[in-house]
């Protein structure tokens, strides 16, 4: 059986942190798909952190639910940047929480509506650091 050679560019360094206090935090891995979502100038279809997913099924009692962008039924919020490009990818939801809104670019900001807000009670959304 022959191995394909892959050489796979990948950049190193510190990720966006948009929680206010990480240690106080409840987050949980999921699914997230990419369904809907266009790719960038570079070819790579990202979904940014801050952004509200959500699915059909509970995360939380179907460990193989896999989340949406733009979903009504939104179960959390993405910690971090997810590249999407090749299909489903691991991703992990902030559940419970205080998030930096400042630290989410103002598209991703336009997201959480009213309407996200209510249905993620445990997550307090604020501007700016302690």
């Amino acid at each position: 059986m022959a191995v394909a050679n892959r050489i796979e560019k990948r950049s190193f360094g510190n990720r966006k942190e948009i929680l206010i206090a990480p240690e106080l935090a409840f987050t949980i891995g999921c699914l997230v798909g990419n369904t809907g979502i266009s790719a960038g100038s570079d070819g790579r279809k990202i979904i940014k952190a801050g952004t509200p997913v959500g699915g059909a099924t509970s995360v939380l009692t179907n460990r193989q639910t896999v989340l949406q962008k733009e979903a009504t039924d939104v179960q959390g919020i993405l910690l971090h940047d997810i590249d999407v490009t090749d299909g489903d990818a691991n991703a992990t939801i902030v559940l419970k929480g205080a998030i930096d809104l400042l630290k989410i670019d103002e598209t991703t900001r336009a997201l959480i509506t009213s309407t996200v807000t209510g249905k993620l009670p445990g997550i307090t959304f604020m501007n700016g650091n302690l």
